[in-house]
């Protein structure tokens, strides 16, 4: 019996970054041998262990046989004959597939650390159409991993493109869709998951939504006429240095959804807060967060930042009863931290450079508006009767702080 270090821990260590967490290959042992010393078994569809001590993941050594369509379609084969080149073959990457003895001597049959050098996103078999999940894993690898210069293999992206065609992308489930994009999204380079989804005509079978802003036409809030997929890329490529947080940089690649019928009317829309008076369509947004099964945190603050992001650019324009009209659908009496959410959305694609981004002045009027009317003294409005009176004492008193001065 013997264990080896594999994947990711082995990978982010040749890169020269901390490891999250350690997995374990076992070879030569079965089952009934694990129980004995202890471990306790965790996989239900694999042979998978936490070691009684560290609590690390220990797997035994297998191979798989493609059975039917999806990612879950395979059964396994585990015994004391696999050897540890036919476990790791089955894995997706070169890079993945690289394991350390206890003497830390590397194991690489496949020529992953090649490929790190080379900074190559590889596929080690043919085997890898069998397991449509990994088009999104190598496209979430791709958003993580750009930031240290990697790319995907010319073949790698041939055989992603052959597995959209081929229909077996359709049988993936909707968690592990989300799961995957839900860390794309938390990566240095979230735009990468997407570009390389559409490069390889994923996009359309995973993210319909999504495909279909490509090809049309938006005016930019710098002023030039774009395409609003490619404006959605890169708005959501500037939202890393607005927000680390998932619901921000997820509406932000929603935004655009609500809007993509009638571009027209957004781009033309007047200084009013009354967006119920625009065509907006929520049906696309809803329909996308409904088959992902998006959070719902997530789902609220997307809907609003698609609702109001064109009137935050117009925010220095804005009447004071446009301004009330906006704080409250973003509803900052009760959630008042929305609002630096909200803007953080809106701030990424505000400009046409990082540099030029940095600078947003709606961001900071807004704040100082929003302080303004939450510091406003409700003393004896709570005595009054009538809730219809009281609610329009509270209106004025919040117009008044929003006059301008002089």
């Amino acid at each position: 019996m013997k264990c080896y270090l594999v994947g990711g821990s082995v990978r982010d260590q040749l890169l020269g970054l901390p490891s999250v967490e350690r997995d374990w290959v076992v070879v030569g042992a079965t089952t009934e041998q694990l129980l004995a010393l202890g471990y306790q078994p965790v996989g239900q569809e694999f042979p998978v262990f936490l070691h009684p001590h560290t609590h690390e993941e220990y797997a035994l050594a297998r191979t798989e046989r493609k059975t039917t369509h999806g990612h879950r379609g395979f059964v396994c084969h585990a015994s004391p004959q696999v050897t540890l080149e036919q476990d790791l073959q089955r894995r997706d990457l070169t890079i993945n597939a690289i394991a350390q003895a206890s003497d830390g001597t590397l194991i690489d049959p496949f020529g992953g650390q090649q490929d790190i050098q080379q900074r190559w996103l590889r596929h080690i078999s043919p085997a890898f159409k069998e397991d449509p999940l990994r088009v999104l894993r190598v496209a979430r690898f791709a958003a993580c991993y750009a930031q240290f210069g990697f790319q995907i293999a010319p073949e790698t992206l041939a055989l992603m493109r052959d597995m959209a065609n081929s229909g077996e992308l359709q049988h993936l489930t909707a968690e592990r869709v989300w799961k995957e994009t839900a860390k794309a999204l938390s990566s240095a380079t979230p735009h990468r998951y997407f570009t390389l989804l559409q490069a390889c005509q994923a996009l359309p079978v995973l993210f319909p939504e999504l495909a279909q802003l490509f090809g049309v036409p938006m005016q930019a809030p710098w002023g030039i006429t774009v395409d609003s997929g490619h404006y959605m890329l890169q708005a959501l490529e500037q939202s890393v240095v607005c927000s680390q947080e998932l619901a921000v940089r997820f509406s932000v690649l929603c935004r655009e959804l609500v809007w993509s019928a009638s571009r027209e009317e957004v781009n033309s829309m007047a200084t009013t807060v009354q967006t119920k008076k625009l065509e907006y369509n929520l049906s696309p947004l809803q329909s996308f967060c409904h088959r992902l099964r998006v959070p719902n945190r997530l789902r609220e603050l997307s809907q609003v930042v698609a609702l109001v992001y064109p009137l935050i650019y117009q925010a220095l324009r804005l009447m004071p009863s446009e301004q009330l009209q906006l704080f409250s659908t973003i509803d900052i009496w009760r959630r008042p931290e929305r609002l630096a959410q909200v803007l953080a959305a809106c701030q990424a694609g505000s400009a046409p450079t990082l540099e030029a981004m940095h600078a947003f002045p709606p961001a900071i009027y807004l704040q100082q508006q929003a302080e303004k009317v939450l510091n406003v003294s409700l003393e004896g409005i709570a005595q009054v009767s009538g809730g219809a009176v009281r609610k329009a004492l509270v209106r004025q008193r919040r117009l008044q702080a929003l006059q301008p001065a002089g």
